[in-house]
């Protein structure tokens, strides 16, 4: 298994609050995650890189064991208590929060966390499937069906979220399993990627749009055409 990813700050935002880490494991799965951090100037950097630093640390402590599910969950509390005590009693990052979008990757499955609107693809020659799902409002209006797929990509409130890790003292996070066939991908990003680069654009980027170790500059490049309103972060895992 192979794993490649970046982060840019786009083209308009002075400072990048996004963060991720990807690793490869001695048993040969890949664990990666994408934080988009949120709660001002300097709070949404610090919410982000904490989340980041303390799940890989906690996930990666010797001796863990248990299903991946719980060893996942654990790690994102663990960082969700930090994050939440540290905006709580820190003046300059009160109310700071973070998106996470967490995988680990095996030979016949994924293990897949989220809290947000960062994003889990699922990609192969036969398609995409958006295998997360956000907590988002336009995703609520649009479960709803007040408002179509299309709309909610150009809401103007469409950057609301419901959920974020460190918001509260308890984490609620979703998790979910996905089956890994031999040449599968999952994509991992923060909405500075999903809000301007379509599914259908990430999937010929992924496929046929050239070496998978490029495709992840290939799509912030895409992104960053666009004007990238926000920071940038994609992450490519290939079975």
């Amino acid at each position: 298994m192979q794993v490649w990813g970046v982060t840019d700050r786009g083209a308009v935002r002075q400072q990048n609050q996004d963060a991720y880490a990807a690793r490869s494991l001695e048993d040969g799965r890949i664990i990666a995650l994408v934080c988009d951090g949120m709660g001002g100037a300097r709070a949404g950097n610090v919410a982000s890189t904490m989340a980041v630093e303390l799940f890989m640390e906690e996930f990666l402590k010797p001796g863990q064991e248990g299903p991946e599910e719980e060893r996942m969950g654990h790690a994102a509390s663990v960082a969700n208590r930090a994050v939440f005590q540290r905006s709580n009693s820190d003046a300059e990052c009160a109310g700071m929060g973070t998106t996470m979008v967490a995988a680990l990757a095996g030979a016949a499955e994924a293990v897949i966390l989220n809290e947000g609107d960062s994003r889990a693809y699922h990609i192969n020659s036969e398609g995409i499937v958006l295998v997360t799902r956000d907590h988002s409002l336009v995703e609520d209006l649009v479960e709803r069906g007040e408002l179509t797929r299309e709309q909610a990509r150009t809401h103007p409130h469409r950057n609301l979220i419901t959920r974020a890790l460190g918001a509260e003292p308890v984490l609620m996070a979703d998790c979910f399993r996905q089956p890994l066939a031999q040449g599968d991908c999952l994509l991992l990003c923060s909405d500075g990627l999903s809000n301007v680069v379509n599914e259908q654009e990430m999937l010929y980027e992924v496929v046929h749009g050239g070496a998978p170790e490029q495709c992840c500059q290939r799509l912030l490049n895409i992104a960053l055409s666009r004007g990238a309103p926000d920071n940038v972060t994609v992450v490519l895992i290939k079975r």
